[in-house]
């Protein structure tokens, strides 16, 4: 039966104040319920939901095509607009009070067996809901993520063109220039032998934008890493890219923070407090044992070295005398929330984050003591003998002294427990602060709805890698030193500090990055400490260096990851949930069946031959 010429109208631009009037709507059938002379069905389409109602004295026709209707057909509808019965009223929809009488009905398709219910609340397999994703993406909730994506990406490119910026895009087809993650290579047909590099960043091409003059750039731009995946990675991710020319590290970040107050006014109704709070890498380490910082919860770090210099107990002597440090972090009420079986479970815990072991003390009730019981040692810090003293695990090993001073520069409590680490700082950082997250997330310290931005800068240039017996870049090798740093490139060049800044997000980096070099002479130190040889380079960077070489303006730049911004706006667990085609943790596509087998002729065109791994190997 068709339904009339009446304009296609959307669920969500009917309301109250349409009371009377009649609409055609089309869209999916998401419930289907008979109740004899009237049958309901709630209509999905891509605004919204809206009751149907057929009634048999109404239209007996279209109430008999309503019975051969199922989950999921496609159907037109025609009908006047209604108040819902007094007690019929839905508050979980915004076209809850209100209903639509059927005229005319017309099933435009109708649908098979479904793999899976489509239902918000869905325990289906993953795997299973990614093969059938164009049925996942119809629940609200997957709807609503990618358009707010649109949304956001829209709002992006708004701020960004009233600021005077140029969206240009650059190759995927480019060179292959592996220096962290592995390159995706395609094979050139007509230059045999050859190959092509999908791009890790536009990093190269957006410092030669800058060259050719064009001073504000920017790209939402697809980037490849062929990395071991997780939640937060995919092999293909989408970041918004950006580079200026005459500009210091504090106008980028300026920028920046002005684009995400815009983006979050507009589309979150949230007003972020500007500036942004700042934090040095090395503060960012030593309070949070993280370069990318938590902030929403405190549980800070404390180094406590100083206090047990003269401890008996034989772990934390060791420490010391081999130039560690020995840290501590104090639970609140965490004895309240842990029992011993908790607390040995910890262990295990500890050495999955690269801990060797775990010391704890209870901190319980005392019998108060005299303030002219001060102690005789860190009297500048005026800490006096507390209410309260240790228990448990290491305690014996304390002196009420080491102990005093320790609840006072803790502001420990009775009820706290105090977990210690002593080993060299970077691994005793890195273990209390994977060990500080892992307890908020387990014991939900970390509030709801709440978003601490933080900038983290003055990163360190360079570090040692062990694995590759050598200096590595920190960011990336075209990175600029600090200025008092340059210095220092000859002499000891693993403690100078780079020109960078990272954004971080609840305790997710979501951007990065830093002024760049400019000059060629000391590009070329930079690659020199680098151990890259000036002919490797030549072959890897020639162009840009040569670009470098023909007046190349002072420049700087930072990238965002939108998939990671999205996954925390949108308070998801993976990015998977906020991109429409995403990839398995294995960088397979359960839709599509990709990565697949390529025919024979194809690859003798190529000219390559596939060798099956030894799977001994």
């Amino acid at each position: 039966m068709e339904t009339g010429k009446l304009k296609r109208t959307l669920s969500g631009e009917i309301n109250e104040s349409c009371t009377g009037s009649e609409f055609n709507l089309k869209g999916w059938v998401m419930h289907y319920r008979d109740h004899g002379g009237l049958i309901f069905i709630d209509l999905r389409d891509y605004a919204g939901i809206i009751q149907i109602v057929f009634d048999e004295t109404v239209s007996h026709e279209s109430f008999n095509i309503a019975k051969k209707i199922k989950n999921e057909y496609v159907i037109s509808v025609t009908g006047k607009v209604r108040i819902r019965p007094e007690g019929t009223e839905n508050e979980n929809l915004e076209t809850g009070k209100i209903e639509i009488e059927a005229k005319a009905l017309e099933i435009l398709n109708e649908c098979e067996v479904l793999p899976f219910q489509i239902e918000e609340e869905s325990d289906t397999n993953e795997l299973l809901r990614l093969k059938y994703r164009y049925l996942d993406l119809r629940r609200k909730k997957m709807k609503d993520n990618l358009i707010f994506r649109s949304k956001f990406n829209f709002l992006i490119r708004e701020f960004l063109n009233k600021n005077g910026f140029f969206d240009i895009e650059t190759p995927f087809l480019t060179k292959s220039t592996p220096e962290g993650s592995r390159d995706f290579l395609v094979p050139s047909r007509l230059n045999n032998g050859s190959f092509y590099a999908l791009p890790q960043s536009p990093q190269l091409f957006k410092q030669i934008l800058m060259v050719s003059g064009f001073e504000k750039y920017y790209q939402i731009v697809r980037c490849f890493r062929d990395e071991d995946l997780r939640a937060d990675r995919q092999p293909e991710f989408t970041q918004l890219d950006m580079e200026m020319s005459f500009v210091e590290q504090k106008d980028i970040m300026s920028l920046a923070e002005e684009m995400f107050a815009f983006i979050f006014d507009k589309l979150l109704n949230i007003k972020l407090n500007l500036p942004i709070k700042i934090m040095d890498y090395d503060d960012a380490m030593e309070i949070y044992g993280s370069d990318k910082p938590d902030t929403r919860f405190a549980m800070q770090l404390n180094t406590v070295s100083d206090i047990f210099k003269n401890s008996s107990l034989n772990v934390f002597k060791d420490c010391l005398s081999k130039k560690g440090v020995i840290k501590a972090i104090c639970f609140k009420n965490g004895a309240d929330l842990l029992s011993r079986k908790d607390i040995d479970e910890l262990l295990t815990v500890v050495k999955d984050f690269g801990g060797k072991g775990l010391a704890w003390t209870k901190v319980a009730a005392a019998e108060e003591k005299s303030k002219s019981d001060k102690c005789s040692a860190h009297n500048a810090e005026s800490i006096y003998i507390q209410k309260c003293r240790l228990e448990g695990g290491i305690a014996k090993f304390i002196t009420e002294e080491e102990g005093n001073i320790l609840l006072g520069r803790l502001k420990a409590e009775s009820g706290d427990i105090i977990f210690y680490q002593a080993d060299e700082k970077k691994i005793a950082d890195m273990v209390l602060g994977r060990l500080r997250l892992y307890l908020a997330k387990k014991y939900n310290l970390i509030p709801d709805n709440k978003f601490n931005f933080l900038w983290v800068v003055n990163f360190p240039l360079f570090e040692y890698s062990e694995e590759e017996k050598k200096i590595v870049a920190i960011h990336h090798p075209f990175t600029a030193p600090n200025v008092e740093d340059i210095e220092l490139l000859d002499a000891n060049p693993l403690i100078a500090k780079s020109k960078s800044y990272d954004l971080v997000l609840n305790g997710e980096e979501i951007g990065g990055g830093s002024i760049r070099i400019h000059k060629p002479e000391l590009q070329a130190k930079i690659f020199e400490i680098l151990s890259i040889k000036p002919e490797d380079a030549r072959l890897k960077f020639g162009f840009l260096l040569d670009a470098l070489s023909f007046g190349a303006p002072p420049h700087g730049g930072i990238a965002f990851g939108i998939d990671r911004i999205l996954m925390l706006l949108r308070n998801e667990d993976s990015i998977r949930d906020v991109i429409a085609f995403p990839k398995t943790q294995k960088a397979q596509c359960p839709l599509s069946d990709a990565p697949s087998e390529i025919k024979y002729e194809q690859l003798r065109e190529l000219g390559i031959k596939v060798i099956e791994k030894d799977k001994h190997i």
